[in-house]
């Protein structure tokens, strides 16, 4: 029961991440800690943020449904627009 109750009150986050090194944005989704998550974005790894070792959050979205958190990443992504991303950072 314990282990639902986690899972309940877990909140989900749509987040962006700007690399200076490559001049990159990457956009994701995740039930972690955002400060953990970005750590493991900046370790050594394969993958498109291996790429780089300074990723810093640069916006972030709240959802209490993981599936709500899956569409917003993809519509954000769909757009494949930096001047998008860049508008939603600025506020």
């Amino acid at each position: 029961m314990v282990g639902l109750f986690c899972f309940k009150n877990m909140l989900f986050k749509v987040y962006i991440i700007y690399s200076n090194k490559i001049d990159k944005f990457y956009v994701g989704y995740s039930g972690d800690i955002l400060e953990e998550r970005i750590r493991k974005h900046n370790t050594n790894h394969k993958g498109f943020t291996g790429k780089a070792n300074d990723w810093e959050l640069k916006y972030f979205e709240e959802y209490s449904e993981k599936s709500e958190a899956i569409k917003r990443e993809l519509s954000i992504k769909n757009k494949k627009s930096r001047k998008h991303i860049e508008r939603l950072i600025a506020g």
